[in-house]
């Protein structure tokens, strides 16, 4: 485990790291610039923010930037150390799985590379939206409840409410390329959860 306390030092660091956490409030420079450099330079990494900036929009920011998770202050350790095993459990999941590529009308996701393309363009995703992506491909055409797919994506033992649901599926339409006025390959039903529309 390695530590860095600004913005320098984090740049400085070598080898690929699993995970980050990512607190905002560092004393050389913006914590969301730094996310957005290290999740270039390691698209595999995830990255869980700690701010005390916990508004809607701040945590759209964060997530945009590359984070998975967002984590408000003040927080609980043990709340944190559960999202932290969640998602290095989540990864080694994932990096362990051989999984067939799954099609969905012009849809084409492949599990083991983790690769989203669309009519054959290659989609760019975050971690977590292509972790929803593919559970909600697993039930294309049928409905997902909320809170099967934030046990399924985030953790069984998921704290708080599911805002960062609704944060992500906004972020995965808008890399789909649909625009809020278009139907969407994902329909929200309200009250109950979304549904990837297996014939868009």
């Amino acid at each position: 485990m390695d530590w860095a306390r600004s913005v320098a030092e984090a740049q400085a660091l070598v080898g690929e790291p699993e995970l980050l956490l990512l607190d905002l409030g560092l004393p050389d420079g913006d914590g969301l610039d730094l996310c957005r450099s290290l999740s270039s330079m390691h698209p595999r990494m995830r990255t869980i923010m700690l701010t005390a900036r916990a508004g809607e929009i701040d945590v759209v920011l964060g997530l945009d930037a590359g984070a998975v998770d967002y984590v408000g202050k003040p927080f609980r350790l043990a709340e944190l150390l559960a999202r932290v095993r969640a998602q290095l459990r989540d990864r080694t999941l994932t990096d362990d799985a051989a999984l067939d590529r799954v099609v969905v009308g012009e849809l084409v996701i492949e599990p083991g590379p983790r690769r989203v393309s669309l009519a054959g363009r290659e989609i760019d995703l975050r971690p977590k939206e292509f972790d929803l992506l593919v559970r909600l491909a697993a039930a294309a055409g049928s409905v997902v409840h909320r809170q099967v797919l934030m046990t399924d994506v985030w953790d069984k033992h998921w704290f708080g409410d599911t805002k960062t649901l609704d944060v992500h599926i906004a972020a995965l339409r808008r890399r789909l390329g649909e625009a809020p006025s278009e139907p969407s390959r994902i329909t929200t039903v309200r009250g109950v959860g979304y549904r990837l529309e297996a014939d868009h």
